[in-house]
């Protein structure tokens, strides 16, 4: 069977990972530290996948970029130490299915990348944390290395460190940000359900499909390419 794409690029947090809750619970805890006006836990998760600057603007667009990196130093203080220094970072776990997800994508031919909102330290300690996952990862780019979403900068680098046009690729994501951005690089999209972005959003950002999580992805990917 004829694979319908070279490169599945997947978003982390909501896509491979269920991290919503540790991340509106970090940023809460920066909020509160930083004597933040207070933001409710739907307002946080709507801006899930975005780069953290990006996010705090909208959160908060009367700070200044002093106030945006003051709170940055902050969350990541709490995010990353996941609470008393004893206990050690925080991750979150994988989705159910989704190592055994990208393995067969893997063994089917498929190369896999990430693009993702986190900055490049905190994906590497979810690699460390995820090992399996990370062995089958051949490229991956950060907000804090490149423009943040939905800007498809990300997406271009990564088209051109595999060497392949956008036709050849698939963005996989929760967000209408990772839909957006895969718009603008003329890369399809997939959305998945498991997520922070309802159904509508997703399609209306332009998703060629929206899956239950990326267990399903395989299924349809077959479906495309018989």
């Amino acid at each position: 069977m004829k694979r319908p794409f070279d490169l599945l690029i997947f978003d982390w947090d909501g896509t491979l990972a269920d991290s919503a809750g540790l991340i509106v619970a970090g940023m809460q805890r920066a909020i509160g530290e930083l004597k933040l006006p207070a933001r409710t836990d739907a307002q946080i998760r709507e801006l899930i996948g975005l780069g953290f600057y990006d996010a705090m603007e909208r959160l908060f667009p009367e700070f200044t970029p002093d106030d945006v990196r003051r709170a940055l130093e902050a969350y990541r203080r709490l995010l990353v130490g996941g609470g008393p220094a004893q206990h050690g970072p925080a991750e979150a776990p994988l989705f159910a299915g989704a190592l055994e997800a990208l393995q067969a994508l893997r063994d089917a031919g498929y190369r896999l990348a990430v693009a993702t909102g986190k900055s490049r330290s905190s994906l590497q300690r979810s690699f460390a944390k995820h090992p399996e996952l990370r062995a089958l990862i051949s490229s991956s780019r950060c907000a804090d290395e490149t423009a943040s979403k939905p800007d498809p900068l990300m997406l271009h680098e990564l088209l051109e460190h595999e060497d392949l046009p956008p036709d050849a690729a698939l963005m996989v994501g929760d967000t209408e940000f990772d839909v957006q951005m895969a718009r603008s690089a003329r890369i399809g999209a997939v959305g998945v359900a498991c997520g922070v972005h309802e159904h509508e959003r997703l399609r209306e950002a332009g998703a060629l499909e929206i899956i239950d999580s990326v267990s399903h992805l395989g299924g349809w990917l077959n479906g495309r390419g018989a």
